[in-house]
């Protein structure tokens, strides 16, 4: 049986879409996992405030990032921030003692968490893209994988 839900998103969501994005290339390319539900199944609010922890040694040859996506436009969303985005290259980004690193999406910033931060807008629904650039072994061989996305509070 076909998924016609998944045929039908797929082409919307990714419009520029190349074979190397389903290519297991270790340390070359790109892999861009995504999510548009909390570890509940629920849709993200722009209005609650979330956490996503990335365990210890993202498994990168060059850099990873987190951006967020308005659900209806599929652009970055437009928010008080440059950019609706946190990076292992952005300065400042704080890690744990362990390793990791615990990003926040949320209207409100969570102190001593600025550099960890993407803003989201209430009444407004958003996804999320973690792009990992040069992925590693342990990326598609699933020994390390991202945690699931909170609701705090």
């Amino acid at each position: 049986m076909s998924n016609l839900d998944g045929a039908t998103f797929y082409p919307y969501f990714a419009t520029g879409v190349t074979p190397a994005m389903e290519s297991q290339m270790v340390g070359q390319g790109s892999q861009y996992p995504w999510t548009a539900q909390d570890s509940q199944g629920k849709p993200f609010d722009g209005g609650k405030t979330y956490k996503l922890r990335l365990p210890a040694n993202v498994p990168v040859k060059d850099f990873w990032s987190i951006i967020v996506y308005d659900n209806q436009t599929r652009s970055m969303l437009q928010t008080d921030q440059q950019f609706p985005s946190v990076s292992s290259q952005d300065k400042g980004v704080r890690t744990n003692t362990d390793g990791s690193v615990d990003v926040y999406f949320g209207p409100k910033v969570p102190a001593g968490f600025e550099n960890n931060w993407v803003q989201t807008i209430p009444g407004k629904g958003w996804f999320m893209i973690l792009r990992l650039y040069g992925p590693l072994q342990p990326w598609f061989d699933k020994t390390w994988r991202p945690g699931e996305i909170e609701q705090e509070g």
